[in-house]
């Protein structure tokens, strides 16, 4: 079968790769994918911000149809269709049974190798999903059932884009009514950033983007206001805003977010910048009760969130097949590759 491979120096669509099926331990489910964002964390990997061990079949954004399911298997059945999380979590720990799966520790740093390339060597799966492959295989607890008239290519961004960007906003940050909102970067992340705060129902939403080509679209999902530079906010919200949602993962930039905060205001960081980079802030900002956040993949919880949005979708409250700018057979993979990295489209879907 096909799929998108790395092996540490370069990245090929390889047509020689393997998968296996459903084990028998614990329930596992054997997926068909049919479309899979590409994210900026799957080339985090290729470029080395995010270190992961290879070869690796890369995607971990994607939806498709249910092939076989394993012992136990009982909320999917063959025929389903399936978006796709990357919380591999055990559902039984202490973080789990208090509702926080994103920090499971079975759900973090345990790459597995379920696919094999020629026949033979081993290759890693990328967190926990690898849906740059016409087939993957995940836990159970990553296969969230949606309705069939969901179309895939839109599904597919549900798994990380909106569960991050829509999840910072709603579980994370807890944005409230009439509350004011800086989203720094408009790209995947950031335009679903700006729709959870519409949808909190947040009154003054400031989009921040240095590509003025941006603003149009960032108005479509939720902003009230666009700006090419975080230095004009202030003209805006002269006191600062309640929260900031840093979605580029630059270090200045992080700084910039903390400095716009007004009293009791959340910086809330969602871009990843390279693992060992610091950032820095003046102590002192910080004690009108004033927070600095972290944030992992939108604080979700898969099987409950993305059946929500996916009904929001289904609702017309909630925008998927926007965000689809445009799509590639997995072949053009490299085409892909170069749009997004040049911010000329704001999700690159593959298909297969």
């Amino acid at each position: 079968m096909r799929g998108v491979v790395f092996d540490g120096r370069r990245v090929r669509v390889v047509d020689d790769l393997a998968v296996r099926g459903p084990g028998p331990g614990p329930g596992e489910v054997l997926v068909a994918i049919a479309a899979a964002g590409l994210c900026h964390s799957d080339l985090s990997v290729v470029d080395g911000t995010i270190p992961f061990p290879v070869p690796v079949v890369l995607g971990h954004e994607g939806a498709g149809v249910v092939e076989a399911v394993g012992a136990g298997v009982t909320h999917v059945e063959p025929g389903d269709h399936v978006a796709l999380s990357t919380l591999a979590n055990c559902g039984t720990c202490p973080e789990c049974d208090r509702g926080r799966p994103t920090m499971c520790r079975q759900a973090i740093g345990r790459p597995e190798r379920p696919f094999t390339l020629a026949g033979a060597e081993p290759v890693h799966q990328f967190a926990a999903n690898s849906a740059f492959a016409e087939r993957t295989v995940v836990r159970a607890v990553q296969a969230v059932r949606i309705p069939g008239d969901i179309p895939l290519e839109s599904a597919a961004l549900i798994g990380c884009g909106v569960l991050t960007g829509v999840g910072a906003v709603l579980n994370r940050a807890r944005v409230r009514c009439g509350d004011s909102v800086v989203v720094i970067g408009t790209g995947g992340i950031g335009l679903n950033v700006l729709q959870g705060a519409r949808l909190a129902g947040a009154s003054r939403i400031v989009a921040v983007d240095a590509n003025p080509a941006k603003a149009a679209m960032a108005r479509e999902f939720g902003a009230t206001d666009f700006l090419t530079s975080a230095d004009a906010v202030r003209e805006l919200l002269p006191t600062g805003a309640d929260h900031v949602f840093e979605c580029v993962g630059r270090v200045e930039l992080i700084r910039q977010a903390v400095d716009l905060l007004d009293r009791h205001g959340q910086a809330i960081l969602l871009g990843v910048p390279p693992a060992a980079a610091e950032a820095s802030f003046r102590v002192s900002t910080l004690y009108l009760d004033k927070s600095i956040l972290g944030c992992r993949y939108g604080s979700a919880r898969p099987q409950h969130d993305i059946a929500l949005y996916a009904d929001l979708y289904r609702q017309g409250r909630l925008l998927l097949d926007e965000l689809v700018s445009a799509v590639y057979p997995v072949e053009d993979f490299e085409k892909a590759r170069a749009d997004a990295e040049a911010g000329r489209v704001a999700r690159a879907v593959l298909t297969f």
